[in-house]
């Protein structure tokens, strides 16, 4: 309650921010081409980067030529738009935009100035580009708008930073052109489950995040999750939403040791080791962080973004018809 002024301070000034940018009374420079913006309202991973890799693949699949622009969050030193490639030291560029590299080899540009990037994108000849997060960044222009939302977390207490998650209001979804939930994650094959409806809204679509096998971290091997059902492990998951991950290990019957590690976070491996030589699991996004090590018995389990098909066909569309005006 001793926090709520704060929490309508920071309403007034967001509120006025973005007003500002669509009256433009702050520059909005005109984007070379359309750019689709893939965010949220709220802080803590609700999946929008598999969201991003899923959007860029089916684009590439239709012919099309999509790039993605990324703020590279955790980068050191980065001030001009820097292309990303899949071998490239997530320190440098961010773990998201390496693992996109690598998930879509579509170009990626990062840079904290998301407009120089899109600019650098489309002196490339892309078609369209995807800002993987950046939905309060009102300066970059866009052409539709995308929000992800945790089905399970929702909009929290449906309060404002800092008494709640919101980074602004929960009637921005009525304005957005999708609202994407994050159902849960499931098995292959596995159509999407019912998500806790949020606020009715007609523009809101469901999802969950496929995973198939584990992956080594050295070498080309695969297994089954079923493979560790009773055993002990360390999970590693320097994500937005950890809790996810750990509730999939636990679903397949395995004993978890939680690494704590905050979202692009990162740890020793070989001390991990030292104290407890037993299996390490991790995630797709934390696999790139140590893809140069040589270490046995590491496992990233990678996630795909799974729609219904009606859903997929709407949502794809929608882009059709933004990229083509």
């Amino acid at each position: 309650m001793l926090l709520l002024p704060l929490a309508w301070l920071f309403g007034v000034i967001t509120w006025l921010r973005r007003l500002a940018y669509q009256r433009e009374w702050l520059e909005v420079p005109t984007s070379p081409v359309p750019v689709i913006v893939v965010g949220n309202i709220s802080v803590g991973g609700t999946g929008k980067t598999p969201v991003v890799a899923w959007l860029t693949q089916q684009l590439v699949a239709q012919g099309l030529k999509p790039g993605i622009v990324s703020r590279g969050y955790g980068a050191r030193g980065l001030k001009e738009p820097v292309f990303v490639r899949g071998e490239m030291d997530p320190m440098l560029v961010g773990d998201e935009p390496v693992m996109l590299a690598r998930q879509t080899g579509a170009p990626i540009c990062v840079c904290p100035d998301r407009v120089a990037a899109v600019q650098a994108l489309a002196e490339m000849g892309v078609d369209v580009i995807i800002a993987d997060d950046g939905l309060q960044h009102y300066h970059m222009r866009r052409a539709m708008e995308i929000v992800v939302i945790d089905g399970e977390r929702g909009l929290g207490n449906r309060c404002l930073l800092p008494v709640g998650p919101l980074r602004e209001s929960p009637a921005r979804l009525e304005q957005v052109d999708f609202v994407l939930i994050n159902s849960a994650v499931t098995a292959p094959a596995t159509a999407p489950a019912t998500a806790p409806a949020t606020d009715n809204l007609i523009n809101a679509c469901e999802f969950n995040l496929e995973h198939g096998s584990l992956r080594a971290l050295s070498g080309d091997a695969e297994c089954e999750l079923s493979e560790f059902a009773g055993r002990r492990v360390w999970m590693v998951a320097g994500i937005g939403n950890p809790d996810r991950f750990a509730r999939t290990l636990r679903a397949a019957s395995i004993q978890i040791d939680w690494v704590t590690i905050p979202d692009h976070g990162h740890v020793s491996l070989a001390q991990l080791r030292k104290q407890q030589p037993q299996p390490i699991l991790m995630t797709e996004k934390d696999a790139v962080k140590y893809a140069a090590l040589i270490i046995e018995d590491c496992w990233y389990l990678p996630v795909q973004a799974q729609f219904a098909v009606e859903d997929q066909e709407h949502i794809l569309e929608r882009v059709q018809n933004v990229i083509q005006k």
